[in-house]
């Protein structure tokens, strides 16, 4: 059973000794899958959360984390999926930023919804295609990432019509064949997984997941069968083709987003291996004839389904824990991070809270707008680096990296000690004398 809540924690919560992060683990009724502070002015602030309820399995254990850095400058970039993001809120569309940023540092960090855009996919080898439960637990130090030379992945594919399974199957072949992905089995559920978008007061999306129980036992068969990885490919119930128009119009927050993250933090939680959900079908109805979308949806509106882009980011998707039976490449801790870059008006994500906490530095992204209004300020945190756009976000990241003082590269640059000289008086300007004819 999955539940939906929202918490108001007043504004003295910001002074707990743990941050919000300790104020809201004090008040939150059940175990969370997922929560952000959607609102947050003098009064205090709004959380929504989905949390596991009654009838779910209990999490994995937890590995012990690595107590030294690697020496490599690692950068976490959160792009919340269904708030509206301007860069990376559709489909696949923060690829770009996100290949920017992870040219100013070692590995960058990043959840599947800023990369995935169905037959669409492009992420570099210092690109880290990561599930948001496994980021907020490596960012509050819970875990490492341990990148794997390459996993084996399962898919789970909910029930649906010979015609939509072709399609899935079709994807799944071209994957193999083309990429050379290990998909070493795949499952039919019997009855539907019954994915529902919902949507929270604040505006932004969240999920409900209807049968667990269908979802939990045909991941259980596949990681029985050797699989290192999941695959979910569900269609998303509770959604009107009105919200899609808008959405691929460029007009409207990700409806599925929300449901999407529940299906992989439940996953992830209750298994400990990385795994992504994508629409088995994606919605490309229309009543104009010729309809050109935002360029931002494009991937989404011109691919049958959203899959392939899932298998591909799966492929080296980091395991939360030390496998032998997936040597990894590269271990990473949050002792290597070096900044956390989120846009400037949904700084309320776990990352963000788990970095002003630790000291590390939060690059604020003003032009990454959202449907939120959840900033620094509003927050009460001290070390946030507010930039314009990615660009200068980047060279803020390569001014870290290199040690180098931000405040240096900027203009005006205070003079210390500048108050505290005595005045000087006004130099005396003598008055030109003409030059004598004698």
């Amino acid at each position: 059973m999955i539940i939906n809540r929202t918490y108001e924690l007043p504004a003295e919560a910001a002074h707990h000794p743990g941050g919000l992060l300790g104020a809201f683990g004090q008040a939150s009724l059940g175990e969370t899958l997922r929560w952000f502070v959607s609102s947050a002015d003098h009064d205090g602030f709004v959380v929504d959360a989905t949390e596991c309820g009654p009838g779910l399995p209990p999490p994995a254990p937890l590995a012990e984390p690595a107590p030294w850095p690697s020496d490599q400058a690692v950068v976490i970039s959160v792009i919340p999926t269904g708030i509206g993001c301007a860069v990376g809120g559709y489909a696949g569309d923060a690829g770009p930023a996100s290949a920017l940023l992870s040219s100013a540092c070692d590995l960058l960090i990043t959840n599947p919804n800023a990369l995935n855009a169905s037959n669409f996919y492009a992420a570099g080898s210092r690109i880290v295609y990561t599930e948001g439960y496994s980021i907020d637990r490596f960012s509050c130090g819970e875990v490492d990432l341990h990148i794997p030379r390459a996993n084996r992945i399962g898919v789970i594919i909910e029930r649906a019509s010979d015609q939509a399974l072709a399609e899935v199957f079709n994807v799944i072949n071209a994957v193999r064949a083309v990429h050379g992905i290990d998909i070493i089995d795949y499952v039919v559920t019997h009855e539907p997984i019954a994915t529902r978008s919902l949507r929270h007061g604040s505006g932004a999306y969240v999920g409900d997941i209807g049968r667990p129980h269908v979802l939990l036992g045909a991941a259980r068969r596949l990681l029985s069968a050797g699989a290192t990885a999941l695959a979910v490919t569900t269609n998303v119930q509770g959604l009107t083709a009105e919200l899609y128009t808008s959405h691929f119009n460029g007009r409207h927050p990700n409806p599925v987003g929300g449901a999407e993250a529940v299906v992989s933090h439940l996953l992830t939680r209750t298994f400990g291996v990385p795994a992504a959900h994508a629409p088995m079908l994606n919605f490309t109805e229309s009543h104009t004839p010729a309809w050109v979308v935002d360029p931002r949806s494009s991937g989404e509106f011109v691919s049958t389904s959203g899959l392939a882009c899932v298998l591909l980011g799966l492929h080296r998707a980091p395991q939360v824990a030390r496998r032998p039976d997936c040597p990894a490449s590269t271990r990473i801790s949050t002792a290597d991070v070096i900044a956390v870059v989120a846009p400037a008006t949904a700084l309320g994500s776990v990352p963000v809270l788990a970095a002003a906490r630790s000291g590390i530095p939060v690059i604020a992204v003003r032009d990454n707008s959202t449907i939120l209004n959840v900033t620094g300020a509003s927050l009460g945190l001290t070390r946030v680096i507010e930039v314009d756009d990615y660009l200068a976000a980047a060279g803020a990241l390569l001014a870290l990296r290199s040690g180098i003082s931000l405040e240096a590269v900027r203009r005006p640059l205070a003079a210390f000690g500048a108050t505290s000289l005595p005045e000087q008086p006004e130099p005396h300007t003598a008055i030109p004398q003409p030059l004598s004819t004698r």
